[in-house]
């Protein structure tokens, strides 16, 4: 199922992935931030904060944004 993936760590990026059905949000932020800790970003889904256990849907918007930023 496709769901669209904003990365907000860095320079930044947006678009449709590719993602498993079942997935949860935390599968997902192993995956596209690996070596990083959840408690370091803020992750929402279509908006809302989410929880790690929280499976993701088919069209949902899924946004990382670091809190903490390195070197600022």
């Amino acid at each position: 199922m496709k769901v669209l993936y904003i990365n907000n760590d860095g320079g930044g990026f947006a678009g449709p992935i590719e993602v498993a059905a079942g997935t949860t949000v935390g599968q997902l932020f192993e995956q596209k931030q690996p070596g990083h800790k959840p408690e370091d970003f803020l992750i929402r889904i279509n908006r809302q904060p989410a929880a790690a256990d929280q499976v993701l849907q088919e069209a949902d918007r899924v946004s990382i944004t670091a809190t903490k930023i390195t070197g600022a």
